[in-house]
């Protein structure tokens, strides 16, 4: 039987394949989505619990350290940022350390999708330029509104948006229910591979 540290090295020599494994039922999903409507969304995943920080060796930086907002604590790791299909199956993620917002995310996003494609995700994704950047490449990208937006939608076109909006945060809980109470790693590479293969695990749940 293989090592624990054996098994870690060998992770990370193949973790590039269960990348192009993820790419490619992403592009199956994004075959069958006939509507081509998306939904982005991010989740935080705690390296460790709070307690903990001050002793956490691999991931120290202040960036890692922010507020999840629906449990109104603090949690110290990273976030999946995610690109879903109305089915809820995931075509792209990346992650980032949990200070970095969702804001900042919208502009590392590939948006690999087809042309006509229509995305939308929460209030927190609303940048003017970045959409019409999207919508001159064929790509509609109109977020959840703020009440004082200067794009205000129609009120069918919210229900639209939050109703399937609820698809991504099914999917975090998918994920969720994945993960382990903790994921054991020595070096913060070695953290974001095992995060990785969890997100991968939940595409390939969707082939049943």
């Amino acid at each position: 039987m293989l090592s624990a540290s054996r098994f870690n090295r060998r992770l990370h020599r193949i973790a590039e394949l269960f990348l192009t494994l993820f790419l490619r039922l992403g592009e199956t999903w994004k075959k069958l989505n006939e509507k081509s409507v998306y939904v982005i969304d991010s989740y935080p995943i705690s390296v460790c619990d709070n307690y903990r920080i001050g002793r956490s060796k691999f991931i120290t930086e202040k960036t890692f350290e922010a507020i999840f907002a629906s449990k109104k604590r603090y949690f110290y790791g990273l976030r999946i940022h995610i690109l879903v299909t109305e089915q809820g199956e995931p075509v792209e993620f990346f992650l980032e350390p949990g200070a970095f917002s969702d804001t900042s995310a919208l502009s590392l996003y590939n948006f690999d999708v087809p042309e006509n494609s229509f995305i939308t995700g929460d209030k927190a994704y609303n940048d003017y330029t970045i959409e019409d950047v999207m919508r001159e490449a064929g790509i509609e990208l109109m977020p959840l509104r703020k009440k004082n937006s200067l794009r205000p939608v129609p009120a069918y076109m919210t229900y639209f948006q939050a109703s399937i909006r609820k698809i991504v945060e099914t999917t975090g809980s998918l994920i969720e229910r994945l993960l382990p109470k903790s994921i054991h790693a020595v070096t913060a590479k070695g953290f974001e591979i095992k995060v990785a293969l969890f997100v991968l695990a939940s595409s390939v749940n969707f082939l049943w």
